[in-house]
């Protein structure tokens, strides 16, 4: 049987959105909104237009909702919940209306998915948000009592990636430890022990710097901040969309990077970067007692070969590398809704008030 899965994923100024079955995308479409609305109006606020858009994609490409299985959305700033497909309830329309995690788009994602399935009687869902929280207990110990680390990771690219790599080398995802890196605007760095991202790197917050983000600094230069910009929301915005790889070149493009590779600036910045990725992946891979099983390299930046190859050369010891680049939302999300829809797994149900994994 072939299913076919609504597929909805908003960003700040668009909807990406599609039809798709287990073979692949019916038909596929990024919508854009230009309406003052999408300025004016807070992201929760935007949803009876971002509705309508929906509505409208459907109806242009002669779809009728009654003809989907499933709809599914991004998932957006939740509580902390494990890796999975879980089944938007009550509960977590609640969460994501009042955005107990922030506010970001793609709290939109799961609001959506629920208000056009819900008519129809159809199941509404979002798979693998980037709130998954598997993280061990030491992983939670930052050395300040006060701050413990939390679990923020691209974790639907990054499981989609294991589970890519877990059949190339034949086994199952539950056996293998694998340290995967994704690599775009930021970057996530994870030991994936048994199926479960068991720590990581916060994107906005540590690891390596990447095309746009600081990544992990001196607590002086943090303070150094604080003292001279003073204003906590420009200090944000300067650590995670103007440091990095912009804050040395001037750009956030690595195309761009890799044809002035010649000027010595920028080929040190460039490799710094790789070198940073290379030295978080040699981190991840001592959190278990055995080698890793494999590296798995994901994400926008692992179309780069030059990049890649400084990655590699620093860390082929650790064991063979999977290269997987780009990434795929839109299949990500479908196809995490077809397994359950298949009976592969099992949908998830979101915690309750004040669980954690």
């Amino acid at each position: 049987m072939k299913f076919r899965v609504l597929v909805i994923n908003p960003g700040s100024t668009s909807t990406k959105l599609a039809v798709m079955s287990e073979e692949g995308p019916l038909v596929e479409e990024n919508v854009l909104h230009t309406g003052a609305w999408v300025t004016q109006l807070k992201t929760v606020a935007q949803l009876d237009y971002r509705k309508a858009a929906v509505l409208e994609f459907l109806s242009r490409h002669g779809f009728d909702v009654r003809d989907l299985d499933a709809v599914v959305g991004r998932g957006g700033l939740l509580r902390p919940l494990s890796s999975g497909t879980y089944l938007v309830n009550d509960a977590m329309i609640e969460d994501l209306r009042n955005e107990v995690g922030g506010s970001h788009a793609s709290n939109m994602g799961g609001l959506l998915a629920a208000s056009v399935a819900r008519p129809y009687g159809l199941p509404a869902f979002v798979v693998d948000p980037v709130s998954v929280d598997e993280y061990w207990d030491y992983s939670r110990i930052s050395g300040l009592p006060c701050l413990p680390r939390k679990s923020l990771l691209h974790a639907l690219n990054m499981k989609q990636a294991a589970r890519k790599a877990a059949r190339e080398l034949g086994r199952d995802l539950e056996d293998l430890f694998l340290v995967i890196a994704h690599l775009g605007s930021g970057f996530s760095v994870s030991p994936c022990y048994h199926g479960r991202l068991v720590d990581a790197n916060n994107s906005n917050e540590e690891g390596p710097f990447t095309v746009e983000r600081a990544g992990t600094l001196p607590s002086r230069v943090i303070l150094r901040l604080c003292r001279e910009i003073g204003e906590p929301r420009r200090v944000r915005f300067l650590l995670i969309s103007e440091a990095g790889m912009f804050g040395y070149l001037g750009t956030k493009d690595a195309r761009e990077v890799e044809k002035k590779l010649s000027d010595p600036k920028w080929a040190l910045v460039y490799r710094a970067m790789a070198y940073q990725v290379a030295r978080e992946i040699g981190a991840m891979a001592s959190v278990a007692p055995e080698m890793p099983d494999a590296v798995v390299i994901t994400g926008g930046l692992a179309r780069s070969q030059t990049f890649i190859d400084v990655v590699k050369e620093r860390t082929s010891f650790i064991g063979p590398h999977l290269v997987y680049p780009g990434e795929d939302e839109m299949a990500c999300l479908a196809q995490g809704a077809i397994r359950v829809l298949s009976g592969e797994e099992q949908a998830r149900e979101y915690p309750e008030r004040g669980r954690t994994v």
